[in-house]
This record gives structure tokens, C-alpha cells and sequence, in this order.
């Protein structure tokens, strides 16, 4: 059976409660365990240098069993890169480990995540707005945990991303937007069904913005990759109202 992991990470909080899956394990990076309670999620675990959380909220945390993996402020790697790491060796090898990276933990992960015959899935609530460098290394983070047989999303302001090395449907309905960009590197054999503007077995450069304001047309809608890491947003996944049904995307914008 696969496992599911809520990741909770700090910034501005999604414009209203995304709707996420029966959680297996959730883990906060640093202040972002002050997500869990308006989600009505409990923290299993804390990770990070604990420099943005309230040293009382800390306190009942640790006084309700969550385990806390503190680490030095002059680390490696972000607050998230390190609670993403926690997630994946829960799905990939469902045991704790060392303080490693989350991009060091999946290159030598299995690629069936989270158990035989359906892959694991993370989620990612927060991550979003506050500091510009913490935003673009939010998708530096995701990136670099993306692979095949790996589920990887998140709730970031009013938008979806889900980010895809194999195949993924892609929820929404007719008329919504859904733009597709190339994260860390080219992106090969783009594949994509049920898009006004379809593609079919399209390499896109991570220079591109081609896959900028596409439209969903009809259900069931799905994007595939052969190679590299797709990002597919759905910017108002959170606020249906701002996609007007039958309005032709400005594609330049």
C-alpha cells in the first residue's frame, strides 16, 4: 500500500485549505509546523534549525510525541530540502536516517516509492511567498526529489503544481489554466492529452515558456514525460472564479 506524506512549509499559507489526502506522516519544516492545526493535521515530526518556530509551540509539540531533528543554522540545505529527506526515506526505505538532503536521498532511492505497486506521494503545503530566494529554491527542492513511481505536489498561494518524471493526470476542469515548465534542466518526450494546445513527444528547453497559459478542453486530462522534470501548474486550482470558461488564455502574458 503507498504512503502518504504531508510536508508543511513556512511563507504565506495556500489562499484557502487545499483539499489533501489521508496523511501517513506529517512533517513540518520549522515554523511551517504552524500550518498543521488550522489543517486539522497533527506533526510527527519537526526538521530544520528551528530558527522560525515559537520555542512554547516547540515545547507541546515535543510533549505530544513529535519527534524533533534539529540541525545547525550554518547547514547545507534549507529547512525544506531537509524535511523533504525525512519524507522520501519514509516512503523509499520507511526507516530514519542521517541528516542527508533530500536531492542525496533520492538519487539512491529505489524508483518504486512508498511500497509495491503504487507509488508514494508528497505533498507540499506552504513554500510560498516571504523571501524570493526561499520561493525559487521551493522548486529546486521539488525538483530534485522528482522520479519516476513518485508522486510529488504542491499547494503553493492559490495554485497546484504537480511535478512529474513519468505520467500524471492532471485534475481541473474545461476552460481552467495549466501552464507546463521545465524544472532544473530540458524536459524530453512531452506528451500531453485532453489541452488545447497538445503536444506529442515534445522536448521542452527549460528556457522555454511555450507551455505558459495552456487550457484544459476536456476530461480526463494527462501529461507524460520520458525524460527530465515537468512542472504542471494549475495557478487558480485554489480559485476556480479567475478561469473564465471559453476565454482564449493570453499565451504572451
Amino acid at each position: 500500500m503507498a504512503r502518504t506524506v504531508v510536508v508543511l512549509a513556512g511563507g504565506d499559507p495556500p489562499v484557502a485549505p487545499p483539499p489533501l489526502p489521508p496523511a501517513d506522516l506529517v512533517v513540518a519544516a520549522d515554523g511551517g509546523a504552524a500550518r498543521a492545526a488550522p489543517l486539522g493535521l497533527t506533526v510527527d515530526v519537526v526538521v530544520g534549525d528551528l530558527d522560525s518556530i515559537a520555542p512554547d509551540h516547540l515545547d507541546e509539540l515535543r510533549a505530544a510525541g513529535a519527534r524533533v531533528e534539529a540541525h545547525h543554522p550554518d547547514k547545507d540545505a534549507t529547512d525544506l530540502d531537509l524535511a523533504l529527506a525525512t519524507a522520501l526515506r519514509t516512503l523509499d526505505h520507511g526507516a530514519e536516517g542521517g541528516a542527508r538532503t533530500a536531492a542525496g536521498v533520492a538519487a539512491d532511492a529505489d524508483v518504486n516509492s512508498g511500497g509495491r505497486g503504487e507509488p508514494g506521494r508528497v505533498v507540499l503545503v506552504g513554500g510560498h511567498g516571504g523571501r524570493l530566494d526561499h520561493h525559487l529554491a521551493t522548486f529546486a527542492a521539488l525538483a530534485a526529489v522528482a522520479a519516476p513511481g513518485r508522486r510529488i505536489e504542491a499547494w503553493l498561494g492559490a495554485a497546484q503544481v504537480l511535478v512529474v518524471a513519468d505520467r500524471r493526470e492532471v485534475p481541473g476542469r474545461p476552460g481552467e489554466l495549466v501552464s507546463l515548465l521545465a524544472l532544473g534542466g530540458p524536459v524530453s518526450g512531452v506528451t500531453t492529452e485532453g489541452l488545447r494546445w497538445p503536444l506529442v513527444d515534445f522536448d521542452l528547453p527549460s528556457t522555454s515558456t511555450l507551455g505558459v497559459s495552456n487550457e484544459i478542453v476536456t476530461s480526463p486530462t494527462s501529461v507524460s514525460v520520458t525524460g527530465g522534470v515537468l512542472a504542471v501548474v494549475r495557478p487558480h486550482a485554489l480559485t476556480p472564479e479567475r478561469d473564465e470558461p471559453g476565454r482564449v488564455p493570453d499565451r504572451a502574458s
